[in-house]
């Protein structure tokens, strides 16, 4: 499960690297259908809230589907989700990244980008998702303390919203490495990352990354799954099972491998 030199050269310096093919199509195939069975969960809901240990992001228009940004903690209600973020083909990278032996699982979401729903997310930084100010956070490992992880659920294109990185050198940054706000941004320098669905996408709280509407006929879902050194999370996040330890006492990081079921 080691990670390459390069992988390792790509996620410090430019922030982000993928692992192709890192999942089965059976397996994708299995957390495609929860997150169906999600998005179907969704349009029953009047409002954004929790919802069966999972907590539902929604705009929910006059008339028509209700628009789903994001279920939080979806393994709360669809434990294949639970059991696919505690592979160690996602924790042992993320605890390798950072240099530690357990991590604390902050995120378990769903993210949805349904054909000409207009969900879109601004140029940002995760670490403004993760530290919000006082004693919520502290990087305990001096290289970010956190580690996220995007698994493909759909392929991801150029026309479907796909996500865009920036390179570091083309940002104003400060010291600890956070964008300033209301710096400007050339959207030109961008990367935008495609792939295949069980590709998956590794990337550091400081990459400054967002993306598009899918403006394709074809959805885009993503699994995302967030891990953080311990001590470095001093929040509580909704949902049932929320911020659990991995791997868990006694199970070396290695150990588990999900099935897909």
């Amino acid at each position: 499960m080691s990670l390459s030199s390069d992988q390792m050269r790509a996620f410090e310096d430019g922030g982000f690297f993928v692992k192709r093919a890192l999942f089965r199509q059976d397996e994708v195939d299995a957390a495609r259908a929860a997150l169906e069975r999600l998005y179907a969960t969704a349009q029953t809901l009047h409002a954004t809230g929790e919802h069966d240990g999972a907590f539902f992001a929604l705009s929910v228009p006059a008339n028509g589907p209700s628009v789903v940004q994001r279920v939080v903690w979806a393994g709360g209600s669809e434990p294949v989700l639970l059991r696919l973020s505690e592979d160690p083909r996602l924790v042992a990278p993320a605890l390798e990244l950072l240099g530690t032996e357990q991590c604390e699982q902050l995120l378990c979401q769903a993210h949805y980008k349904m054909p000409n729903d207009g969900v879109a997310f601004d140029w940002h930084q995760d670490i403004q998702h993760r530290d919000k100010g006082g004693d919520t956070w502290r990087d305990v490992t001096g290289r970010g303390s956190y580690v996220q992880t995007i698994l493909l659920i759909d392929d991801m294109t150029e026309e479907n919203g796909p996500l865009e990185f920036l390179p570091s050198h083309t940002l104003t940054l400060d010291a600890a490495g956070r964008l300033h706000v209301g710096a400007p941004i050339d959207a030109s320098s961008a990367v935008a990352v495609t792939g295949r669905a069980g590709d998956v996408l590794f990337f550091g709280p400081y990459a400054v990354h967002g993306s598009t509407p899918n403006t394709s006929a074809k959805p885009r879902r993503v699994l995302i799954n967030g891990y953080a050194a311990p001590g470095a999370n001093k929040r509580s996040y909704p949902g049932r099972g929320a911020c659990r330890v991995l791997p868990p006492p006694g199970i070396a990081a290695g150990a588990r491998r999900s099935t897909g079921a």
